[in-house]
Parts: structure tokens; C-alpha cells; sequence
């Protein structure tokens, strides 16, 4: 087994297309150093994931795959996909390493590895929950909700990031065996049938791009052509919740429960790079543009309903009611960045950008070991936590169904494979970052302070061509002096670039088809979603109104959430409070005198009391 640094240098990202217009810099060749993101990743690989691991062998997951390989003796434990969070969690685990190797975490994943292996069946199939319930007998009877070959794709997608970032063959090996299982028994001359939960076909695409086994990827376009033809309606279920209403190269929008969705559109994405084919990867971009016009809120979350956990109408978008699960942004991120690379339009990466500093970063705490599974844009206060993944109860360090904190965990591992590509003859910056990027022989340090700043400085080793992404919110950036384009890549080919992003703030008014926060207004400053927490407030946030002509003031507080650049403006409080009310009025309730307005990113919201909050808020 080998763990040289080659091994490491050599890996990839977790998706390395390559057959899109652009291909992804890996892990190796780009790396976070510093600024916003850096200690966020430290966090995650010195507390996140080890105390990960001791969740789940609490929780039962891991005493699940001994028992199937025939360690000890019990019953299963859990929820059916719970294989599906320890595959998570090597995936995280992986690109930890390859992005900070250490040999306790190699010892770990190796030991985990080990009883994956055993737990595995002679004939390649694995699912340890199935394997203790239900028996051999007992395989694929129930895949609408058995979530096999959900767990069989975390599975792969784990085995994919171990070899790539330790060199390891272990598990890929029982992820190839457990592939050709697969192939043997589902197609359409033999089990027709899929699984209710999407993400083997994203999996089984990466399998295809490490090993070059073209019947995976024949497989994975078999299961994305196969929804939509009636296969879950004729066990019974009403299909719109399993994204199975229409075949995908027919569908016009999402629909349904939201990770499903967006996972299935990820998958079908890779198909459409990995074949070339274009209908489909049209069909993708007009479900894409129709989520983000009109069933994606400001701060990139997805999913309006509890209900479901599912995408509601056109312009349904509650902010109280918002299901936005976290697991639901890191689906989006995934789908945008392969969009991202099959288009290389600046859009799919504004919009990755906006899911991941607002919708997927606020799922975790600051401190990096405390998870909302739930992401509304509005706490009353006083609310009651009705349900277990209700925010009302704050931050957890676990779930029953525990799919969100190791899909953080190998997304933050993860992330430095996400700031760029090369292509078109040049390096492409998408994400902004202190790091460095390597492509093409070429190494670009890059320096910046952002988001709090727009000041990026990058020195290359040698005059390189770069497209660098102008957000589509940075109206007025220049690069090297020179005025460019807001919503495009502006190519610049240089040995030394400043970019500057002007971070004025904004106030954005609601949609006024989004019936709950009609004539109401949001703040932003760069890539980041303010909101108004109680804490900050001298009035109470649930009746708290905003001046219309208000200057909006940024200062940057270092001691604040771990440093941020808050944001003051004024308000009003309504007047008159029901009996009852929770919170004792102010005298600027009383009166109705105008108040200081405090707003914080939205992310960094409930790492204090908690207490209301609002990220819409009526005008006065």
C-alpha cells in the first residue's frame, strides 16, 4: 500500500470530468492556505472528523458492517442507509489526507477499510443493514426505499477518494467488485429497476474516469434513462417525490425531494460530459436556470417544504418553512460544478459560490462539530422545537438520520478541489481564496482577505493566461486597472494580476411573486447573506421594520463570530403587542423611535443565544 507523495500530488478532484470543456485542478495542485477558509478546514480534520467517527460508532453504523463481517454477534441498528454515513465519512477522511496527511487518519481509514472488506459478500454485494434483516432473500426487495445502491455509491465515491489521496487499493477494490454486481444484475435485460434515492450514478461515473471500465459508465446512463418510465409508480409510490414524474432529458425543472433531485441532475450531468451528449446536457441547464430563477432561495438553500423535503411551486419559498437542508446545498454545489466544467459559464460557479457561503455554511457551526440539518431564513422568537431537526433547538452534534455532518465533513475536506480548472489555454479561477494553484506548469499564489475584502493580488511564476471570475454581483471590478465585465470570465495573461471586487453592500428586494416576504429586503455584501439575529438587536426582531432610505454601514469586527464584517443600518419596531408576546418590549417598542439595525452573515447566525432571527425584512 503506498502513501508517497506522489500518490497524493497525483489525486484528483471529486470530479475530475474528462471529457468537459474544462478540467478540474485537484487536490495537490490547489490548496487553501489561509484566509476565510483555511481555518474552517482545520477544524474539520483536527475535531470534525475524528469526533465523527465516534458518532457513528455510538449511533450503531459501524457496529453494523462488524456484525455483517461476522465480528461479534446482535442485530442491526439504525436506519437502513446507515452504511451510507460511514462511507461518508472515509470519503472525508480521504481528502483529509491527501490534503494534510497523518498517519492516525490513514490508520483509521485502513482499520474501517478492513471490515468493509469482510463485510462484503463473495458476488460483490454489500449493504449490511439488508445482510442482518433480511438475508440474502432479502436483497433489492424494497430499492424504492432500501437505499442499496445509495449506500453502494458513497461507497464508491469513498473508494474513488482513498486511492486518488493515499494510494491505497483496498477499498477500490471492493468498490470495482461491488460495481460489477451492479452491471451483472440491473439493465435492461435483467433487474429493471432503481433505487429511490440517487447518487449511484454520480458514483459509478467516477468509478469509470479512475478505472476506465466503460460498462460503468454504460450503467450510470442506464439508471438516469431509466427514470421517468413508470418503474416507481408500479411499486406503488406516487413518482413525483423520487424524481420519477419524467425521464430527465424531458424535464423542465425539479422537482420532489431535494437531494434526490439535485443528486440525480449531478449524475446525469457526468453522463451527459462522459458520452457527449448534448440534448441531455441542454435539458440539464434549463432545469438548472428554472431551480435558481424560481425555487432556489437567496442564500442558495433548496427546498421549500418540511413536507417531503421537497422543492415546492414556482416561487414557493417560505422563509419560516424553509426545509433547505444542508445536504440538499451540497447536492447543488455538486451539480453546478459539473455544469461549471461542462459549460464554463460563469453563472454555474456565481451560483456555487452563493450555495457555499450561505446555504451550505451555515449547516455547521464555527467551532466545525455542531450541524443544522434545517436552514430556515426566519426563527421566531420564543419558537417551539416540534421536530428533531427543528433549528429551534440549536446546533447538534448529531442526527437519527445523520446524512448532513459527514457530507460537511468531505465537503470541506474536499473543497480546495473546487477553486479551479484548466482549459481553453488558460488557468480558470472560480472560487477566491489565500492558496495556491498549479496547472499547466504554471503556480499562481494567490493573496486575499475575501470575502471581508475584494483585493485579490496573484503572482504567477512566469506570465500564465488566467480567466478569473467576475462575479455577476461585482459591478465596477477592475483587473490590473482595467475596467471588466460583471458575470463573465475576464482573461488577463500576466506574470502579476490585481483583481478588485468592489464589496459595496445591498439591498436586495424580494421577488414580489414570493408571496411570505412580498415588500420586503435582504442585505448582501459579496458572496455573503446578512441577517438580523436577537442578540444584536435593541428592538424586537420579529415585529422590526427597515427604513427605506437607510444608509447601510460595513465595519469589520475581528472579536465578533470568529471576525466579521458586520453591517448598520436603521430601523423602526412595529407598534402594539399582543398579550403574550415572548419578549418584554423596549421603549423603542413603545414608541416607535427609530433604532441601529445590526446584521451579521448569515451563516455565522445561532453560534450565540438562540433567538429570532430574520434574513427578509419589511420595509418601515
Amino acid at each position: 500500500m503506498s502513501t508517497s507523495p506522489d500518490a497524493v500530488t497525483s489525486s484528483r478532484s471529486p470530479a475530475a470530468a474528462s471529457k468537459g470543456r474544462w478540467q478540474p485542478v485537484g487536490l495537490g495542485q490547489a490548496r487553501i492556505t489561509g484566509g476565510f477558509w483555511a481555518p474552517r478546514q482545520v477544524r474539520n480534520g483536527e475535531s470534525a472528523i475524528p469526533s465523527g467517527q465516534d458518532q457513528l460508532e455510538t449511533a450503531g453504523n459501524l457496529q453494523n458492517l462488524r456484525l455483517a463481517a461476522g465480528i461479534g454477534d446482535g442485530e442491526a441498528i439504525g436506519p437502513v442507509f446507515a452504511d451510507s454515513d460511514v462511507y461518508k465519512w472515509l470519503e472525508a477522511a480521504a481528502w483529509e489526507y491527501g490534503r494534510n496527511p497523518n498517519e492516525d487518519l490513514l490508520k483509521r481509514q485502513r482499520e474501517l477499510t478492513a471490515v468493509v472488506a469482510a463485510a462484503q459478500r463473495e458476488d460483490g454485494y454489500l449493504d449490511s443493514v439488508v445482510q442482518l434483516r433480511y438475508g440474502d432473500e432479502g436483497r433489492y426487495q424494497q430499492l424504492v426505499w432500501s437505499h442499496e445502491h445509495y449506500c453502494a455509491g458513497h461507497l464508491i465515491q469513498a473508494a474513488v477518494a482513498q486511492v486518488r489521496c493515499t494510494g491505497d487499493r483496498e477499498l477500490l477494490d471492493v468498490a470495482i467488485k461491488l460495481a460489477d454486481h451492479l452491471v451483472a444484475t440491473f439493465g435492461d435485460d435483467k433487474t429493471v429497476d432503481v433505487d429511490g434515492h440517487p447518487v449511484i450514478e454520480m458514483a459509478l461515473v467516477e468509478l469509470y474516469r479512475e478505472t476506465g471500465t466503460p460498462s460503468y459508465l454504460g450503467l450510470a446512463k442506464w439508471f438516469v434513462e431509466a427514470r421517468g418510465h413508470g418503474i416507481i409508480k408500479e411499486h406503488g409510490h406516487e413518482p413525483t417525490y423520487f424524481s420519477d414524474r419524467l425521464p430527465v432529458r424531458e424535464a423542465t425543472t425539479v422537482e420532489g425531494h431535494s437531494v434526490r433531485a439535485v443528486y440525480l441532475a449531478a449524475g446525469a450531468a457526468d453522463v451527459a460530459i462522459e458520452t457527449g451528449d448534448t440534448e441531455l446536457l441542454d435539458a440539464l441547464k434549463r432545469q438548472f436556470d428554472h431551480m435558481w430563477s424560481t425555487k432556489t432561495y437567496i442564500t442558495g438553500g433548496l427546498g421549500a417544504r418540511w413536507e417531503g423535503e421537497a422543492f415546492g411551486d414556482e416561487y414557493e419559498l417560505p422563509p419560516d418553512r424553509a426545509y433547505a437542508e444542508t445536504c440538499a446545498a451540497i447536492g447543488g454545489i455538486q451539480w453546478a460544478w459539473r455544469m461549471l466544467l461542462a459549460t464554463g459559464e460563469a453563472s454555474y460557479a456565481d451560483a456555487l459560490e452563493r450555495m457555499l457561503y450561505n446555504g451550505f455554511l451555515a449547516g455547521v457551526s464555527l467551532n466545525g462539530t455542531e450541524y443544522f440539518y434545517v436552514n430556515p431564513l426566519q426563527l421566531r422568537g420564543g419558537a417551539h422545537p416540534d421536530n428533531g431537526r427543528s433549528p429551534a433547538h440549536g446546533r447538534r452534534g448529531w442526527f437519527d438520520c445523520a446524512c448532513c455532518p459527514p457530507n460537511i465533513m468531505r465537503t470541506l475536506a474536499s473543497l480546495d478541489g473546487y477553486l479551479a480548472s484548466s482549459g481553453d489555454g488558460a488557468i480558470q479561477l472560480h472560487q477566491y481564496v489565500a492558496g495556491v494553484v498549479r496547472a499547466g506548469g504554471v503556480e499562481l499564489q494567490i493573496q486575499t482577505n475575501y470575502p471581508w475584502d475584494g483585493a485579490v493580488r496573484i503572482t504567477a511564476d512566469e506570465p500564465a493566461a488566467v480567466d478569473l471570475r467576475i462575479p455577476a454581483w461585482a459591478e465596477g471590478a477592475t483587473v490590473n486597472g482595467k475596467p471588466v465585465e460583471a458575470g463573465t470570465y475576464a482573461r488577463v495573461e500576466a506574470a502579476e494580476i490585481d483583481l478588485q471586487l468592489p464589496m459595496a453592500t445591498r439591498v436586495v428586494a424580494a421577488d414580489p411573486r414570493v408571496d411570505a416576504v412580498r415588500g420586503c429586503v435582504a442585505l448582501e455584501r459579496g458572496p455573503l447573506v446578512y441577517a438580523v439575529e436577537q442578540a444584536d438587536q435593541q428592538a424586537n426582531v420579529d415585529d422590526l421594520h427597515l427604513l427605506p432610505e437607510a444608509a447601510v454601514a460595513a465595519s469589520h469586527d475581528d472579536g465578533l463570530l470568529d471576525g466579521v464584517t458586520v453591517l448598520t443600518t436603521r430601523g423602526r419596531p412595529g407598534t402594539g403587542h399582543r398579550e403574550g408576546w415572548p419578549f418584554t418590549p423596549s421603549s423603542a417598542d413603545a414608541t416607535g423611535d427609530e433604532v441601529d439595525v445590526v446584521a451579521v452573515p448569515y451563516y455565522a447566525w445561532a453560534n450565540r443565544e438562540m433567538g429570532a432571527m430574520r434574513v427578509w425584512l419589511p420595509r418601515a
